[in-house]
């Protein structure tokens, strides 16, 4: 178990706890239409977009302040990103174990839909401590190596598709995979 900081905020819109990790012990009605409550958040809920969040729902009309409420024990995992098993580092992230598989599975998605097609099959896989969390492949582009056999004998059209599968093995163990720069930065923003 790690801890996580957590702050004390001070909002004048409510955010829904369910969305959030966090405890609301008190509210309170400042007129008709406003209303400001303090509530207990971690650190990383609060770096990730909640601020736009904010803004977003309240038009800009919202505001918050914070302070440090300390350390408090929580359940982290970490996950690591693997694109054919060769871990990438850069993608490494810490995360609540109840937002492990949403995250794990929204990154792959970002990496599958960002990283462009090569000659061989590309798995991005998320883990933690060697447990698959969430899997996405990148298929391979496909040349019909039978358009040159025109009927006849059905042995040489499986020994060309066999051979097409032992240079694609051959390519996935040699072939390195381009991730592009901006690829890193859609999995950051998303």
């Amino acid at each position: 178990m790690k801890k996580t900081v957590f702050l004390e905020l001070n909002c004048s819109l409510i955010v829904q706890s369910n969305e959030r990790r966090g405890e609301f012990p008190e509210q309170s009605y400042i007129d008709d239409t406003r209303l400001m409550f303090t509530t207990k958040l971690p650190l990383a809920e609060i770096l990730i977009d909640f601020f736009d969040k904010l803004k977003h729902l309240s038009s800009g009309y919202a505001s918050f302040d914070y302070e440090d409420a300390g350390y408090e024990v929580a359940d982290l995992i970490k996950i690591d990103y693997y694109l054919n098993g060769k871990i990438v580092e850069e993608l490494t992230m810490l995360v609540h174990k109840s937002n492990a598989r949403t995250v794990a599975r929204r990154v792959c998605e970002n990496l599958q839909s960002s990283i462009p097609r090569q000659n061989f099959l590309i798995q991005i896989q998320a883990m933690n401590n060697k447990t698959v969390i969430a899997r996405e492949d990148i298929k391979a582009f496909r040349k019909d190596v039978t358009a040159k056999c025109y009927g006849g004998d059905m042995s040489r059209k499986t020994k060309l598709l066999r051979q097409q599968a032992e240079g694609k093995k051959k390519m996935r163990l040699i072939g390195k995979i381009e991730v592009p720069k901006d690829a890193f930065i859609k999995v950051f923003k998303s």
